[in-house]
């Protein structure tokens, strides 16, 4: 079978979506199967091409087995919705060109969670007349007004047109969450053709540690410091000012340091405001290369989850809930009460506390360092449930779910 995968993420860029769609590509290959992913210049989520990159017009590469298209588009940092909007535009017309011209495809897949790489993905696939899936990350473009980077418009409503005329051309849609499967369902989708493979975490590279990586812990001076972690980007979605205020409340406990691991929309921001504060318990870790997280998961002793207290967020699952697992690490959660607080939850690997409240999340942090049976507690389950959500497993699943939907 030959894949075609429209994603305009993929490594080295190290977010969520580029982290599943190599990780899933990886496992296809390695049972045999042809993929191709068309994607762009890799430059999330700063807007500026990595080093070694080009956004050159059209180029050909191999990755693992994979063959990797990059194509020209505009690029612009991950703020600003306009720029934005040209950004995806520009990638809905040049991942098109190039899919036409890929030989013997068997199905052609398109991932959001902006929908223009999707429009790309059915056009491809009503050219070639292939089945078209749409991989779902997102409730795109509800999680736009859900952040505060645009009021509702008619802009707004003529992309919710575009979500919808997507969902029913889809010839099937893998869901990353249960709870986007049901939002669809009642907005009139048929849910025989919506199946869920949740997001994962690679085992092979995310493992517990036997002591923290001892370069990054003294370039960063943690040695011998209780270290919450986050891990991820850091965007209008995650209320990052939040945990500044929790930082800002344990300032006195010289033993405690939080870092900031990655980059994004917000970053500059929350830098502003640690320096304003002058807080010496926060650390800053610029954007590492994929192959570099597992060491700086391992300068943590607790890892953070954070977002929005917005009624979109109860149906996310953030992937760092995932690699914290693999990492066997507890986690303290400030988000609200759904889907993700369920995973952490059932699996008895954290604590979930209110999301945007500063005051409650010092308060927990302080309860569980200072429980050193909490912490093991944590740990432990934390490390039970990882097999769970193995990515070779989440990729077999989605695997079987294109070859019925070829099948159909």
């Amino acid at each position: 079978m030959h894949i075609l995968f429209i994603a305009d993420n993929f490594p080295p860029e190290g977010n969520a979506p580029a982290t599943r769609t190599y990780e899933h590509a990886r496992e296809w290959v390695e049972l045999g199967h042809k993929v191709t992913v068309i994607t762009c210049a890799p430059n999330f989520p700063e807007g500026k091409v990595f080093d070694g990159f080009k956004n050159s017009l059209y180029s050909r590469s191999t990755m693992e087995g994979i063959v990797v298209v990059r194509v020209k588009t505009f690029i612009s940092s991950n703020e600003g919705f306009v720029l934005r909007i040209l950004d995806f535009m520009s990638f809905m017309f040049s991942s098109f060109w190039a899919g036409v011209f890929q030989k013997e495809v068997d199905v052609v897949v398109a991932t959001s969670p902006q929908f223009f790489t999707a429009v790309a993905g059915w056009a491809i696939s009503a050219f070639k007349r292939k089945k078209f899936v749409f991989e779902l990350r997102d409730i795109w473009p509800a999680s736009i007004t859900a952040v505060g980077a645009m009021k509702d418009s008619f802009a707004i409503k003529l992309l919710e047109k575009l979500e919808m005329f997507l969902y029913r051309r889809a010839d099937s849609i893998v869901s990353v969450t249960n709870s986007f499967k049901k939002e669809l369902v009642e907005r009139g989708i048929k849910g025989e053709k919506i199946s869920v493979v949740l997001n994962g975490v690679d085992l092979t590279k995310y493992q517990p540690v036997v002591e923290k990586n001892k370069e990054l812990s003294e370039q960063y001076q943690l040695e011998e410091k209780f270290v919450i972690g986050y891990i991820g980007t850091h965007g209008m979605a995650h209320a990052l000012e939040h945990v500044i205020d929790a930082a800002e409340l344990l300032k006195a406990n010289d033993n405690i340091r939080f870092i900031f691991a990655g980059g994004g929309a917000a970053k500059e921001k929350l830098v502003t405001l640690v320096e304003e504060k002058q807080l010496k318990n926060v650390v800053f870790i610029p954007r590492q290369p994929k192959e570099n997280m597992p060491a700086i998961w391992s300068l943590c002793d607790v890892s953070l989850i954070s977002l929005r207290d917005a009624a979109l967020f109860k149906t996310v699952i953030p992937s760092k809930i995932f690699e914290s697992m693999g990492m066997g690490l507890p986690m303290i959660s400030a988000i609200p009460q759904g889907e993700a607080s369920e995973v952490i939850e059932s699996a008895n690997a954290g604590i979930v506390c209110k999301p945007e409240n500063g005051h409650e999340l010092a308060q927990k942090i302080s309860e569980l360092r200072s429980s050193d049976a909490l912490l093991t507690q944590y740990q432990t389950n934390s490390l039970i449930a990882a097999p769970k959500y193995d990515r070779k497993v989440q990729a077999c699943l989605m695997l079987n779910q294109l070859k019925n939907t070829i099948d159909k």
